[in-house]
């Protein structure tokens, strides 16, 4: 019997099992693509609108840290992209990273995988299965995206070979989750370790493509090698098979470490317990301990992605405050501020709030996770109430993100002085803590979610996209403002300017206190780890 032996039964059991939860993905990151083309020839009709588009966007140097580079968005093929190459890719990660953890790691923590591996089944078996059935879904992920850019408009070769750096991305980070498989001692931990992994990776490119001189920092990510493909120019494929490449040693490594730990434990073993309850003695404190790794990682990123933000936000010149376009695009964002710069700054802090509002979301699906694993029942069966727990991981999720925001505009604000730009201070840091009740509202969503339904659960993620997208992109593609209207963030008000609309903090108050209450309703109604009333 060799390593490999079952992989050819276990990987049609995994994509049936699994493929309700992969299909999200595709769907999702096919999307992205698809709205690109159509945004593109419905709203972009005439060389006049299309050159102020490409002057808007290359002024702002926050969508080259979000996108790449803005060279030629002529075509809708250079456009569709320019917005989804980037972004696609990392989602395209974050996808295969799940799949991997979730058909390996997880296993072992649920016991499942001793079942498996007590039959014909070879020591390498479980994980090659995992990685091939992430595999599956990168190539799947990419011929879908590939028809559906041709469906929409998209030129057939140009498509492709933007498809291809979808599919090669999540090979190499299916790689690196297999990696962390073998590191961490539980699934949740070698998820958060990977996904740190692929957020440096999209931070690096970022800061490759926005900051004059470091250009070469490109070379130094997988996800700067996609880029390099250029879909819409040199059309090169030596990228893509140093991906695949990189993909089949990362893979290698994983079986290497997997040979050499012992079935259920981890390379990184885990650290004996206090021989008293401590700080998990309560429901908050467990809370608290479940997410510490979480929570601390989250801060030090928002701190390091603060500081970079304002570096790149200093670097604006005359040429931007002039830009009659980037005017009304940053205004529309920001207020009715007359201070472009400020605005612009304001911007990057609902930057910060978006990502701050998956910081909460994740915590809220930590919970969740340890209902799902039964963990939940043993800790309900003590001197606590549903509510109790339930309030636990919620006062988690509501007050981390706000603290990690709070901290983000800190390192962004003190990171633009440092570097030169005079924006005023004070304002900022108030401007940056009005955002956090949007971030509340997305946070009071999944309580909701989980809390009452939570085989919904996937509609909070959906709802921190598309906060990203009305926010970020919405002005951009001149939206109505009742769609705009949609994202919490686009009733925070503005501090600078005169005339700022401060009831809107009350509704976004209402809607937190509405969702809040459904979810813990609902956790009190609801059968556990079934969901349903």
């Amino acid at each position: 019997m060799s390593a490999a032996t079952g992989i050819r039964h276990l990987v049609p059991v995994g994509m049936r099992h699994d493929g309700p939860r992969i299909a999200p993905w595709v769907i999702l990151i096919s999307a992205l693509v698809a709205t690109s083309v159509l945004a593109y020839n419905l709203l972009f009709t005439d060389a006049a609108s299309i050159r102020n588009l490409t002057v808007s966007l290359s002024a702002n140097p926050a969508f080259s840290l979000l996108f790449g580079p803005v060279e030629d968005l002529s075509t809708v093929d250079a456009f569709t992209t320019w917005r989804s190459l980037a972004l696609g890719d990392f989602f395209a990660g974050m996808m295969a990273i799940f799949i991997v953890t979730r058909n390996s790691r997880a296993h072992e923590d649920s016991n499942q995988a001793e079942l498996v591996a007590s039959g014909v089944v070879g020591r390498s078996a479980r994980l090659l299965a995992a990685v091939a059935i992430a595999a599956v879904a990168a190539v799947v992920l990419g011929i879908i995206s590939w028809v559906v850019n041709m469906l929409c408009g998209g030129e057939p070769i140009a498509s492709l070979w933007l498809s291809s750096t979808l599919t090669a991305s999540a090979l190499v980070f299916a790689g690196v989750a297999a990696i962390t498989s073998q590191l961490a001692s539980t699934a949740g931990a070698a998820n958060s370790i990977a996904i740190v992994v692929l957020g440096a990776a999209y931070l690096l490119r970022g800061i490759a493509d926005s900051t004059p001189g470091l250009e070469e920092l490109i070379w130094w990510t997988p996800l700067g090698w996609a880029e390099r493909v250029e879909p819409v120019g040199a059309q090169d494929w030596r990228p893509l098979v140093a991906c695949v490449g990189l993909a089949v040693v990362l893979v290698a490594v994983a079986a290497l470490l997997q040979s050499r730990r012992d079935y259920g434990a981890a390379l990184i073993p885990q650290r004996a317990g206090r021989a008293r309850g401590g700080l998990v003695a309560s429901s908050w404190g467990l809370a608290l301990r479940l997410n510490r790794a979480s929570v601390i990682g989250w801060l030090i990123g928002f701190a390091l992605i603060g500081t970079v933000l304002g570096n790149v936000a200093a670097s604006i010149g005359d040429e931007f405050t002039k830009n009659p376009v980037l005017r009304q695009i940053i205004t529309a964002s920001g207020g009715a501020s007359d201070d472009l710069i400020f605005a612009y700054m304001a911007t990057l802090t609902h930057l910060l709030a978006i990502i701050a509002s998956a910081f909460g979301v994740q915590v809220m699906m930590r919970m969740y996770a340890e209902e799902s694993t039964g963990r939940t029942e043993a800790v309900l069966a003590g001197a606590i109430t549903r509510q109790r727990h339930l309030a636990g991981h919620a006062a988690i999720a509501f007050l981390a993100p706000a603290v990690a925001l709070a901290l983000g505009t800190a390192a962004l604000t003190v990171s633009a002085r440092a570097a030169g730009s005079d924006v005023d201070a004070g304002e900022l840091l108030v401007q940056g803590l009005l955002a956090v009740p949007a971030v509340w509202v997305i946070v009071a969503l999944a309580v909701a979610l989980v809390g009452a339904r939570p085989a919904a659960r996937l509609l909070a993620w959906i709802a921190v996209v598309a906060m990203f997208g009305l926010t970020i992109l919405g002005p951009t593609f001149n939206l109505w403002e009742w769609v705009l209207a949609i994202s919490p963030l686009w009733h925070i008000p503005d501090v600078s300017a005169s005339d700022a609309d401060w009831w809107q903090l009350l509704w976004l108050a209402l809607v937190i206190v509405l969702f809040t209450a459904i979810g813990f309703i609902g956790y009190r109604r609801r059968d556990l780890r079934f969901g349903k009333p």
